[in-house]
């Protein structure tokens, strides 16, 4: 196994390990005890905990992108939909709540965690543009737009994990989507 397959292996188990139980106040040797290594490993593969919370998060991120891309773009409010209620699975709430906060981090310049911010709009902002171009939007508002989607998504997933008002966070998508529609 290559260092980088064995890389992307722990990553698995950490993401899912986050994914079960979320963060907390886990320690880095508390995690690695947890995935079934030690913390030198993780520190040798991600060079710190935050650096290690940055993979999680971009590869959550990732996996939400295949996800979309995976999804039937005939009907733009019913791709919304289908993928709004894949980010509002509970399931994925551990990782929306270290999103944030990393997010936050990030944007404060704590260290070990600005390398978050090196695209994180445009890499969802460019996949979503192509699905706006692709509904014969030109170039700029097809970005407009997308950014515009990427914006509403992620205010309103800092409202589901802060308030859980699944219900009425799904309502705001809604109507959105249907404001998006023309």
């Amino acid at each position: 196994m290559t260092g980088q397959e064995a890389r992307d292996r722990l990553l698995d188990r950490v993401v899912a390990h986050l994914a079960a139980h979320g963060l907390g106040d886990l320690s880095l040797r508390q995690l690695a005890a947890a995935v079934g290594t030690s913390h030198r490993m993780l520190i040798y593969h991600f060079g710190s905990k935050e650096g290690l919370l940055v993979a999680v998060v971009r590869a959550v991120e990732a996996n939400q992108r295949a996800l979309l891309a995976s999804l039937p773009a005939d009907d733009h409010a019913e791709l919304g939909r289908a993928f709004w209620r894949a980010l509002t699975d509970p399931a994925l709430r551990a990782h929306e709540r270290l999103f944030f906060e990393l997010y936050g981090q990030a944007a404060q310049g704590r260290p070990g965690t600005t390398a978050l911010l090196d695209g994180i709009v445009d890499a969802w902002v460019e996949p979503v543009a192509a699905l706006e171009r692709a509904r014969g939007h030109a170039p700029e508002v097809a970005r407009t737009r997308a950014r515009l989607g990427l914006a509403v998504a992620r205010g309103l997933l800092l409202d589901l994990v802060a308030t859980d008002d699944e219900e009425g966070v799904t309502a705001a998508m809604d109507l959105f989507l249907e404001m998006m529609v023309d």
